[in-house]
């Protein structure tokens, strides 16, 4: 297959996605469009490396990955981590019930190894799959390591509708809220500071750190500069810091992110001021959407069982965990269950799911400020700390704890 051709391919799905989603106001969330296509796809007539032939092979996929998580820390100011202290309770309350229903069923149907190996995915991403995957090769256990990929590319299947349901509503409940006037004033105020922020912004190009320097040498490779140099510290720094601690260079990348963009080295949402945003989430859309070429229909046939049964006891978890620590911190039932769920996926499919139906909800400015302000950094959040943090110290605990071949 040719490598335009190629491209041609995958644009027409993630149109389609989007086209589907805009139809059904984002009833029909484009990711989930997309992955069915996708597997569709590979289940026919896609090589299956089609997304590397159309230019996106892993090492690029992984620069993307870098640009937009530091991008994303740039949305976020540590007043704003500081404010979600309780998205951060209420994401690891929803671990704590995927773990604990989890086990729960899983001891009632199935052994002790799929157990062990299917709670990392069902808390996070595609890290901790193949740390699952890679520990289950080693053991002996050939059908648990495709398991491990199998749970991590479906979950998404139930929890991208779901997450756009509950956002639907938790969005109408805040701009009914908003129109009676009766919208929490420090929200309010938080949301004509974001407005502020923004103008003053684009007004002036220059971060302070620059503020010098004159503006039309703010060219996009500054700014890519900029946004790659954040990336490289991160990098470095989770290197050096293997011999004592563990931690995942994306993770720095987010924190720094926040840091640039508070001492004036990066300015909000350079990405997108560079012209690159699109294309960065595109390529990452379709490495993420490239792992479906695992998943063949005699594995799924094979593993269907253990897999709808995993999946359907961590969003029970998940729920009843997160709306009673919802409850306790006043946080409504929606906009909880929608936190914890983010486990599921994670980022970009968390960004691109809460615009979506933010989009479908309202064009109005001011009200898309409301709701930007209420649910992203809430949902950008809670994705971090379950799929970027505790599902890839889970996955380096629970490898050491598979026991070996087992006899069926």
């Amino acid at each position: 297959m040719p490598q335009m051709l190629a491209l041609v391919l995958l644009l027409i799905i993630l149109y389609f996605g989007d086209i589907v989603s805009t139809r059904t106001k984002a009833w029909i969330p484009s990711v989930f469009v997309c992955a069915v296509l996708f597997l569709v796809g590979y289940w026919t007539f896609f090589p299956p490396d089609i997304v590397a032939r159309a230019g996106i092979p892993t090492v690029v996929a992984v620069m993307f990955m870098y640009l937009l998580i530091v991008n994303m820390g740039t949305l976020l100011s540590v007043k704003e981590l500081l404010r979600q202290w309780k998205t951060i309770l209420i994401s690891l309350a929803g671990i704590v019930g995927i773990i604990t229903i989890t086990v729960f069923v899983g001891y009632l149907f199935f052994d002790y190894n799929t157990i062990i190996i299917a709670i990392p995915p069902l808390v996070g991403g595609i890290v901790s799959a193949i740390i699952m995957a890679n520990g289950a090769t080693e053991a002996g256990l050939p059908d648990l390591a495709v398991f491990a990929i199998i749970i991590y590319v479906m979950q998404g299947f139930v929890g991208y509708p779901l997450t756009s349901i509950m956002l639907k509503r938790e969005g109408r409940r805040i701009l009914k809220i908003y129109h009676e006037g009766t919208w929490n004033s420090n929200t309010n105020q938080r949301s004509k500071l974001d407005e502020q922020n923004s103008t003053s912004s684009d007004g002036n190009p220059m971060p302070s750190l620059f503020a010098k320097i004159p503006t039309q040498y703010n060219s996009s490779y500054f700014i890519f500069l900029r946004i790659a140099t954040v990336g490289l510290l991160a990098y470095l720094v989770s290197e050096v810091l293997k011999p004592i601690v563990t931690i995942n260079s994306f993770v720095l990348c987010l924190l720094f992110g926040v840091i640039a963009s508070s001492i004036g080295f990066l300015e909000r949402h350079p990405l997108k001021k560079a012209g690159g945003f699109g294309l960065a989430v595109m390529g990452l859309m379709l490495f993420v959407f490239d792992t479906l070429s695992r998943a063949t229909p005699a594995m799924l046939i094979r593993l269907i069982i253990p897999l709808i049964v995993f999946i359907l006891a961590a969003v029970v978890g998940m729920f009843i965990f997160s709306i009673i620590v919802g409850k306790l911190l006043k946080v409504s039932k929606e906009m909880a269950f929608s936190i914890a769920l983010t486990a599921l996926y994670g980022f970009p499919a968390d960004y691109i799911i809460t615009n979506e139906v933010i989009n479908s909800l309202t064009q109005d400015p001011k009200e898309r400020r409301v709701l930007t302000s209420h649910m992203l950094a809430s949902m950008l959040i809670g994705g971090f700390i379950s799929v970027t943090i505790v599902s890839v110290v889970l996955a380096g605990i629970m490898v050491n704890m598979i026991v070996g071949p087992l006899t069926h």
